[in-house]
């Protein structure tokens, strides 16, 4: 039986309806323009898996008080933050089936909109003088941007290596998710040692997360045609890795000039998908994955046996079994 969200978000369904007033409170601005730009992007809201890795991780240790919302409401607008301005950084126009920020109100306002979003959420956490969640998710603004920068550098060349690759993922997904982890258990507990485990354990699902999703681009039979836009963006995913690995000299000399000048043809962007799923990189990518998933479940059996932790192996299910 799939797993719902809301059968894991359970032990914290309250909280997080009392996270959502916060969290909008917390993007009020006295600028019209402001209020209309934020207004929409709350209405279209994802699914709020990293509050409810915040909420579970501190629901592992303790009780859920003001620390731990003002954690949850920091991460969702620092990773709101993120999502706008990565938009103008791809010159997205759609962001979870709506257009996004950038293709209503420009990129001009975009940034300025994202640096907003990331100053409200330092004035969170200076403001309650929750220096250690600042200091966590600090670091992970950081090693979010030197991901993105490294990506991009890389796909100049296409020569991403499987450790840059896991670097890269670690850096511009995984952190943010183990930060989440690791603010829930901060807001409650102050045993470092403790807390750097949990963090950890989000590293793990953090970066099964994000293979999951390059697992996507490829299509399956639940997900149906391939989408093939990383190889469009010239993003090196780990099944294209693990395919040009595998290919003789001429085959990946063929396959990277597809990939570095012949990506907007979809007929030969169907020859790479084609060649990575007959090598063997689907199901590659999809055993590392799973490894990663296993690493962060064996972890979280060293917390306490608590409804908190049910939801939480529930939830490391649930981001790698999705099917969007």
């Amino acid at each position: 039986m799939a797993l719902k969200l809301d059968d894991i978000k359970q032990p914290v369904a309250d909280e997080l309806e009392i996270l959502e007033k916060k969290f909008r409170d917390s993007m009020k601005s006295h600028v019209p323009l402001l209020d209309r730009v934020t207004h929409y992007i709350v209405k279209r809201k994802g699914k709020q898996l990293r509050p409810m890795f915040v909420l579970l991780c501190a629901r592992l240790f303790g009780n859920i008080g003001d620390k731990t919302y003002n954690a949850a409401a920091l991460v969702e607008l620092l990773h709101t933050a993120t999502l706008v301005h990565d938009d103008v950084v791809d010159e997205a126009y759609y962001r979870r089936g709506f257009f996004s920020v950038n293709a209503l109100w420009k990129n001009k306002i975009s940034v300025l909109v994202g640096d907003y979003l990331l100053s409200k959420g330092l004035l969170l956490s200076i403001n309650n003088e929750h220096f250690d969640l600042l200091k966590i998710l600090s670091k992970a603004v950081k090693e979010m941007s030197e991901g993105e920068l490294l990506q991009m550098e890389k796909a100049h060349k296409l020569d991403i290596k499987e450790d840059v690759y896991f670097e890269i993922i670690r850096q511009k997904t995984a952190s943010l998710i183990s930060s989440a982890c690791a603010c829930g258990a901060a807001s409650v507990i102050d045993d470092v040692a403790k807390i750097d485990k949990v963090r950890l354990f989000g590293e793990k699902i953090g970066i099964a997360f994000q293979i999951k999703d390059d697992l996507f681009d490829y299509g399956n039979h639940e997900i149906g045609k391939p989408k093939g836009i990383d190889i469009k963006e010239r993003k090196m995913t780990l099944p294209l890795i693990f395919a040009l690995n595998k290919a003789s000299f001429f085959e990946k000399k063929r396959l990277v000039n597809i990939v570095k000048n012949e990506s907007k043809n979809p007929r030969k962007v169907d020859e790479v998908i084609l060649f990575v799923r007959q090598s063997g990189g689907i199901e590659y990518a999809t055993e590392k994955m799973k490894q990663y998933r296993q690493e962060a479940l064996d972890i979280l059996q060293t917390f306490p046996d608590n409804e908190a932790r049910k939801s939480l192996a529930d939830l490391v299910l649930f981001t790698t079994e999705r099917t969007k």
